[in-house]
């Protein structure tokens, strides 16, 4: 059996006291699109940032195209980086440039040496193009919506055509409308560009939506992971719960009100 375009292997990670993987095992497989759902503060987004190199598993192991991350030096994250794009949760976008630079910023770190400035503006235009967004290269990061910010941050994601694309919350602050759009971006990149799609998410209509499997992250592990219609009708109660909004059956409001 061929092992997984992108795995993680009897990982642990703590902060401190704070244990947030005890022993996660998570596989992807190629050109699919994972959410990776779960409660606030279960380390969803330490995942995403483990596979990037930004930080190492205390054990264990993660890998991407069967290297191994945790050991890469810096030339070779560059070099990862280049083939995984992240989306962070507040677009994380430079106030003091424009759109356009902004977009660029991924094709000037990584490509200055094989793209010209013609090149980069080129594909720039192209990547706000694909988000819906052609002709604000000039605008400022200021003066753009929620909905608007998060397209430019994807656009810039996209602008160095990885393989992979990490979501972190791509949807959380927007109405419902802009929410859709972004889905439907999500759903609409990962067709035409082939790529692989990890989202993190806590919106399971989002989930259901854009993916094509869930896993879910509970007590340190990933507790479920299969195809949105497995997850669907899961058994496990927790599952059950997170799915539908509900509190744990033995969760009272006086409880909720002591912690």
């Amino acid at each position: 059996m061929s092992e997984p375009f992108i795995s993680f292997r009897a990982v642990r990670k703590a902060f401190g006291p704070k244990v947030v993987y005890s022993g996660l095992d998570l596989g992807v497989e190629r050109g699919g699109a994972l959410c990776i759902v779960g409660g606030s503060g279960v380390g969803k987004s330490v995942m995403l940032k483990m596979l990037i190199g930004l930080l190492k598993p205390d054990a264990g192991s993660v890998r991407f195209d069967g290297t191994e991350v945790s050991v890469m030096r810096a030339a070779a994250l560059s070099k990862l980086r280049q083939r995984i794009a992240m989306l962070f949760q507040a677009g994380a976008l430079f106030d003091s440039m424009t759109v356009g630079q902004n977009v660029a910023y991924g094709l000037e770190e990584h490509f200055r040496e094989q793209m010209t400035p013609s090149d980069i503006a080129d594909r720039v235009q192209w990547a706000l193009e694909l988000v819906g967004l052609p002709g604000v290269q000039e605008m400022d990061p200021a003066d753009l919506s929620g909905g608007m910010r998060k397209r430019v941050a994807l656009a810039r994601s996209i602008a160095v055509q990885p393989e992979v694309v990490l979501y972190d919350e791509p949807t959380t602050g927007l109405d419902p409308i802009n929410t859709a759009r972004v889905n439907n971006l999500i759903m609409g990149l990962q067709r035409r560009l082939n790529i692989t799609s990890i989202v993190v998410t806590h919106d399971m209509k989002s989930a259901f939506t854009i993916s094509d499997r869930i896993a879910m992250v509970h007590g340190g592990r990933i507790i479920y992971q299969g195809t949105t219609d497995e997850f669907r009708s899961a058994t496990d109660p927790r599952i059950a719960d997170f799915i539908h909004g509900r509190a744990p059956v033995n969760e009272d409001v006086e409880t909720l009100l002591q912690t």
